[in-house]
C-alpha cells in the first residue's frame, strides 16, 4: 500500500493524473479490503489507517487533477474519515490541505480558507514549519479569491517566514514537491487571483526557473501560468512564446487542468493573431488541439495500463 502511495506520486510528478486515474480503483479498493480484514497488530493497523488514507488522498489528486471535482471530493472525505477515526493527526492535517486547494479550484473560496485554516490548527501538533508554511499558501489562496488582498498577504508573509525555518526530520513524505518553485508559484496564482498581474509574472518566471526537471507536470503547469499572466498582463508575445514551450511538454504531461487552463490562454490570445509568434502558437495549437484524444474520457472506459502502476496493492 505504501509502496503504490510513492509509485503514484512519482508517476503523476512525471506525467500527470489523466492516464492514471482509472487505474486506481482496484488498489484503493484493495486498501480498505485489508483494513476491514482486522486482526493485526496496533503497529501493522496504524500503518494500514495511515497507508489506505494516504492512498484515497493520492488518487482524489488524480481525480481533481483530471477534471474529476466530485470524485476527488469523496476521495478526501473518505481520507479524512480515515483519519479522524485513526487519531492520525499527520493524515488529518493532509486530508484538509488537499480538501482546501480542491475548494479553491471549485470556486468555493471561504471552504478553502476555512479547510485550510483546520489544516494548519492540526498540524500544530506535528512540529513541521514547511507543512504550516503549505497551509498559510492554502489559506492564502483562498482569501485571495475572495480579494481579501491584506488578510492573503499576511498570509503569504507567515508562509515565507515558516519556509525559512527550513526543512526538518517531522516533514511528512508526500510535502517532497514543495520546494521554493512551489513556494513561488503558489503565490504567483494569489496575485493573479487579485489582478496584480506584474507580480504574478515574477513570481511565475521564478517558479518556472527553480523547478527540478523531475517535476515535469509542474514545469507544465507553472509555464502555462506564466502565459496566462502575461497575456492577462497586457504581453501577447511573451505570453505565446511561454504558452508554446508549454504546449511542447503536454506532449509527456496528460493533465485535464493544464489542457484547460492552456485552452483558455488560447482564446485570450486570439485576437492578438496578427503577431507573428501569436499567430505560430496559434497554428500549433489548433494542430495539437485537433490529433489530441478528448482530455475528459468517459467514467470507466477503456485505458491502456500506464508502465510502473501494475497491481501496486
Amino acid at each position: 500500500m505504501e509502496e503504490a502511495v510513492r509509485r503514484i506520486r512519482v508517476l503523476d510528478d512525471r506525467h500527470g493524473a489523466d492516464p492514471l486515474y482509472a487505474h486506481t480503483a482496484k488498489p484503493l479498493s484493495a486498501a480498505y479490503a485489508l483494513l476491514d480484514a482486522g486482526g493485526y497488530s496496533r503497529s501493522i493497523a496504524e500503518r494500514l489507517f495511515t497507508g489506505a488514507g494516504e492512498l484515497a488522498i493520492s488518487v482524489g489528486w488524480l481525480a481533481h487533477d483530471s477534471g474529476r471535482l466530485s470524485d476527488a471530493r469523496s476521495h478526501y472525505a473518505e481520507a479524512l474519515a480515515t483519519a479522524r477515526v485513526s487519531g492520525d493527526a499527520a493524515l488529518e492535517a493532509h486530508a484538509f490541505c488537499n480538501t482546501a486547494f480542491l475548494a479553491r479550484d471549485a470556486g468555493h473560496p471561504r471552504e478553502a480558507v476555512r479547510a485550510a485554516q483546520a489544516a494548519q490548527r492540526v498540524a500544530e501538533r506535528l512540529a513541521s514549519p514547511r507543512l504550516l508554511s503549505l497551509l498559510a499558501l492554502r489559506e492564502a489562496g483562498g482569501l485571495a479569491w475572495l480579494t481579501d488582498r491584506g488578510s492573503c498577504e499576511r498570509a503569504l508573509l507567515r508562509a515565507r517566514t515558516l519556509f525559512g525555518r527550513g526543512p526538518c526530520d517531522a516533514d511528512p513524505e508526500w510535502m517532497s514537491f514543495f520546494g521554493e518553485a512551489e513556494l513561488e508559484g503558489l503565490e504567483a496564482q494569489c496575485w493573479s487571483a487579485l489582478g496584480d498581474w506584474k507580480r504574478a509574472v515574477e513570481h511565475a518566471r521564478r517558479a518556472v526557473a527553480l523547478q527540478n526537471p523531475h517535476f515535469t507536470r509542474n514545469i507544465a503547469l507553472f509555464t502555462t501560468e506564466l502565459a496566462s499572466d502575461l497575456v492577462a498582463g497586457g504581453a501577447p508575445d511573451a505570453a505565446a512564446a511561454s504558452a508554446a514551450r508549454a504546449l511542447g511538454l503536454l506532449d509527456q504531461v496528460k493533465s485535464s487542468r493544464i489542457r484547460r487552463m492552456l485552452d483558455g490562454t488560447a482564446r485570450i490570445l486570439r485576437p492578438y493573431g496578427r503577431d507573428a509568434g501569436v499567430a505560430d502558437f496559434l497554428a500549433r495549437y489548433e494542430t495539437t488541439a485537433a490529433r489530441h484524444e478528448p482530455t475528459a474520457r468517459p467514467e470507466g472506459a477503456a485505458r491502456p495500463e500506464p508502465a510502473g502502476l501494475t497491481s501496486p496493492v
